[in-house]
């Protein structure tokens, strides 16, 4: 979410949650699934990354061109999501004993989006625009880059795609920026 807002040139202000604050249970209380990210635009609140990636998406011209290319970034969005629930799980419940094997297996999850975007043809997963499944997935793959720095050596179409948007100016910004720099990556200190 916060590289898409930097390139598309949005402002906001982040609110960091510690731990010991989110374990008090005011804040929990609040959120509509017990937990966050929450994005609030004036009175309007909305939870769920993808729905604030959807919602960002329709809002800044990064949903496709119409119905079809809406349904196909959904679709790439789903799968960036399976691909991201499976790092998490590691992260959190299996980094001592499953790294290795995650990594091992990590290319038979990266060849379908290497295939996508070898198909497409336009550096882009849909389209020939950053869609919202592409920041979901360009956040994805700078992940998995910390874990194994040469995860994309035999996905060309990739390894192209994270230096094009690294290269984006604004994107470069924000990710040359202390604010981008500070966050850790995963909450457990794991990477």
């Amino acid at each position: 979410m916060r590289i898409m807002m930097a390139d598309q040139g949005q402002e906001w202000k982040e609110i960091v949650v510690d731990f010991a604050d989110w374990m008090k249970g005011d804040l929990k209380a609040t959120c509509v699934f017990g937990q966050l990210p929450k994005l609030e635009d004036g009175g309007f609140a909305l939870y769920q990354s993808n729905a604030i990636l959807r919602h960002l998406g329709r809002n800044h011209d990064a949903y496709g061109k119409d119905g079809k290319e809406a349904a196909l970034i959904d679709m790439m969005c789903d799968g960036v999501e399976d691909l991201r629930l499976k790092y998490v799980k590691m992260i959190y419940q299996e980094y001592d004993t499953g790294k290795d094997v995650y990594i091992k297996d990590l290319p038979n999850h990266l060849d379908k989006f290497e295939a996508v975007m070898a198909k497409n043809k336009t550096g882009f997963l849909v389209g020939d625009k950053p869609s919202f499944a592409d920041y979901s997935l360009f956040e994805v793959l700078l992940n998995h880059l910390v874990l194994c720095s040469s995860c994309l050596d035999t996905f060309p179409s990739l390894k192209s795609f994270v230096e094009k948007m690294s290269a984006r100016p604004k994107i470069k910004t924000f990710l040359d920026s202390e604010a981008y720099k500070k966050l850790p990556i995963n909450g457990n200190g794991k990477q």
